[in-house]
This record gives structure tokens, sequence and C-alpha cells, in this order.
């Protein structure tokens, strides 16, 4: 009896710092070029999968537009548009989606995984065909 007592409040535990660990939330993102924050998007779950878009920009107007984007989001405002998209959680980690360079308006694979023993910085991975890559660290602002 005092086994299944302690396994059930160590699974308790387990599964509350699961929660407490969440990705969902506002993220600040640091300019590479500059090392000033650039802008809050909120990552969120959606049908199992993470998706963030754009909520603040802090180094350019609001009503700033995409010019580099192509297809659906060209000359879109950058404002609420979707950047990350299609994560799914694997092993610690989230993957097998995109992230989305406005600057560019290109596309790069994507993974997120949480500093280790800080789950209020976020390591951002973009991923050309190539096998080059570029890892930001993002920063929480609100959430779980």
């Amino acid at each position: 009896m005092k086994k299944y007592i302690l396994a059930t409040l160590m699974l308790v535990m387990f599964v509350t710092l699961s929660n407490a660990q969440g990705i969902a939330g506002v993220w600040k993102t640091i300019d590479d070029e500059n090392g000033k924050e650039k802008s809050h998007l909120e990552l969120y779950e959606q049908n199992g999968k993470v998706y963030g878009k754009i909520v603040k920009l802090l180094q350019v107007s609001s009503d700033k537009l995409c010019e580099k984007c192509t297809g659906d989001n060209k000359n879109k405002p950058l404002m609420g548009m979707v950047l990350l998209s299609g994560l799914y959680a694997k092993d610690g980690m989230w993957t097998g989606g995109t992230i989305m360079d406005p600057n560019k308006g290109s596309n790069y694979g994507c993974s997120l995984w949480f500093e280790q023993g800080n789950s209020d910085i976020l390591n951002v991975r973009g991923k050309h065909w190539s096998g080059l890559y570029r890892t930001q660290k993002w920063y929480r602002v609100t959430g779980k």
C-alpha cells in the first residue's frame, strides 16, 4: 500500500512539473544582428502541434508588411503572421515543423527545446536543406 501511495505521489509530481514547463505562451525574440529585443511571438498548441504568431513588434512599426514573403504572406502585415508551424513533441523537444524568416521570406525546418534546467529559455533552431543551421534563444514573457 505504501508503495502504491508513493508511486501515485511521484506520478502527480511528475505531471505537475511537466505542465509547469509547457511551451504555450508569449516569447521574446532577440535580433541576431544588433542583440536588441525584436518581437514577441505567441506559441500555442492546436491539434497536437505547436504554432507561433507575432503578437508584438519591438523594432519596427506594427503595420509593417512582409515584403520579402512569398505566397499568401506576400505584402501581408507581420503582426499576427504565423511564423512557426506544425511542430510536434518528441523526445523532450518539438520538431518536424517549419519556421519562416520574414526578413528573407524563407522557410526552414525547425526544432525547439528548453534550455537545460530552465523552461523560461527556449532554444530555437532553424535548419536549411543544405544542413546549415542557426540557433537562437527566446525568453518567456508569459505563459504556463
